[in-house]
């Protein structure tokens, strides 16, 4: 069995998780990362991706959005704008933005703010792409 080490993930509303993991698996701005314990000191911004958090048992996938990672051997740390597991996630919603955000992208009226239609696209892709696994 692999080496656990402590997984905390916070929001500014609430402790999202806190337990123990052999591996954690997200997306930062310079790519996807893998960290298991013993790993190097690290900081690092997080970007919308799929989470995956590898128990001993079990391996369970969640949304994480923006925020930051912090490294640890024997711990990390994320704080995250949004995190939340599939059951969460109303699939019919997140389809819903992704339209919106795609004609957005499309049309590009005068005034339309691009990089906030791009997120809102990223955000609506990452939350289908959990709820679909």
């Amino acid at each position: 069995m692999a080496e656990m080490f402590k997984l905390k993930i916070v929001t500014p509303d609430r402790i999202f998780y806190d337990g123990e993991a052999s591996m954690v698996e997200l997306t930062t701005t310079e790519g996807e990362i893998g960290v298991y314990a013993n790993h190097i000191p690290m900081t690092s911004i997080v970007s919308p991706g799929v989470l995956k958090i590898h128990e001993a048992e079990e391996l369970r996938k969640a949304t994480l959005m923006a925020g930051f990672i912090e490294v640890l051997q024997d711990r990390i740390t994320i704080m995250a704008e949004v995190a939340e597991w599939p059951e969460d996630i109303d699939a019919k919603r997140a389809q819903e933005a992704k339209i919106r955000a795609e004609r957005r992208l499309q049309d590009r009226y005068p005034g339309t703010d691009v990089m906030r239609a791009e997120l809102a696209l990223k955000r609506a892709l990452v939350r289908l792409e959990t709820v679909a696994r």
